[in-house]
């Protein structure tokens, strides 16, 4: 049997950038031979093994053939006959289907094996798909525009831009699963450059069957695609920040039934929804003179942002909104000023007779907020 690494690692070794994880195929072996080499099956569709001392991933040389829907409907085949070349011919990108083998001892050797012209589009920087499976799988739309978001320099081939747009028409993406799309998204979302991502979603046509539909709407505009690009280049690449940078300009209602749909993590959703509505009250508050917030706007907004259980997670959302330009300062100096009250002291003054009432003490500590709200806006 003889043993590559395959896929990203190489890619990203000839591109000068880290690898971090290493796939391996192994030819001509079987089930049998790697148990008896003291490799841990683990693979549940198809043979994948652990090494036995250094518990990395090691998969039989396989073929595939569609059966279903969706990026789950494969049946695979796997055999001491399959060929290299049959296993690469599989995967998505030609700049994703070479390998180079791998020694007894650990070390890559011999030539990089490249039977799919990897290495002339990685030197073009373009995405070019190996064969015309690639459409069968849906979550391949997914991964590009992902590839593009961390790879802004490369261009989708127009042969494998119809093959993208090929996966919507068929509606095999509704087959994916929530889980998948977010996974994908969240990935790109932190990348290089975002705007990547969405720009192959939107010449897709994909955009509409994976994104808020009033998101899509905004990106279908130059400016708001500029836009995006300065903010998301302002924040930095945490998930929550980029993510509500994308939608700050969606109603928190809209942002919650998307979240629901692609299964979005709730401090990333609720963050989101927050910032949104951070947007919505700097908006509200800007005259022709200059921004002038109302205070009682300003306490339900902190009141929704729980400021005083969260304070970093306030801090968090008024220092991106900072860092993307908006006004925000009057806020900063009022969740402070608000945040320093001393909550025992003014429960000390509520009435003796009224100081089991909850709503009475609630009361008197929103009208002491809101009074240092007030000071703090109007400096």
């Amino acid at each position: 049997m003889k043993i590559y690494a395959v896929g990203g690692a190489i890619r990203d070794t000839l591109m000068g950038l880290p690898v971090h994880d290493i796939d391996y195929v192994v030819v001509g072996s079987s089930v049998e031979e790697m148990i008896a080499q003291g490799y841990h099956p683990v693979g549940k569709d198809f043979p994948v093994f652990l090494h036995p001392e250094t518990q990395a991933e090691y998969a039989l040389a396989r073929t595939e053939r569609k059966t279903g829907k969706g990026y789950k409907g494969f049946l695979f085949y796997a055999d001491p006959t399959v060929t290299l070349e049959q296993d690469l011919e599989r995967r998505d990108l030609t700049i994703n289907a070479m390998a180079q083998e791998v020694s007894a001892d650990g070390k890559w050797v011999g030539p990089i094996l490249d039977p799919y012209n990897g290495q002339q589009d990685l030197a073009a920087r373009v995405f070019r798909h190996v064969s015309d499976a690639f459409a069968e799988d849906p979550l391949r739309l997914l991964r590009i525009a992902r590839f593009a978001a961390r790879f802004p320099e490369f261009t989708v081939a127009p042969e494998t831009m119809a093959a993208l747009q090929a996966i919507v028409e068929s509606n095999e993406l509704n087959a994916l699963s929530a889980e998948r799309i977010w996974q994908e998204l969240a990935r790109g979302l932190i990348a290089n450059k975002p705007v990547r991502m969405f720009q192959v979603l939107l010449d897709a046509d994909a955009a509409k069957t994976l994104l808020p539909s009033r998101l899509t709407s905004y990106l279908a505009q130059e400016e708001f695609r500029e836009q995006l690009i300065a903010h998301l280049h302002a924040a930095d690449n945490r998930l929550e920040d980029r993510c509500a940078v994308t939608l700050m300009y969606l109603p928190a209602s809209e942002i919650r039934l998307w979240a629901e749909c692609v299964k979005m993590p709730n401090e990333v959703r609720d963050f989101s929804e927050i910032f949104s509505e951070l947007n919505a009250l700097i908006a509200k508050s800007i005259n022709d003179v200059a921004v002038s917030y109302q205070p009682a706007d300003v306490l339900i907004w902190f009141n929704r942002a729980d400021v005083w259980r969260k304070p970093e997670r306030g801090q968090a959302l008024l220092d991106l909104a900072k860092r993307i330009g908006l006004n925000v300062a009057p806020l900063i100096l009022a969740m402070e000023s608000a945040q320093s009250l001393n909550t025992a002291e003014i429960i000390e003054g509520v009435l003796p007779e009224d100081r089991s009432n909850g709503e009475s003490i609630r009361r008197a500590v929103d009208a002491a907020r809101l009074l240092a709200i007030t000071v703090a806006v109007s400096i």
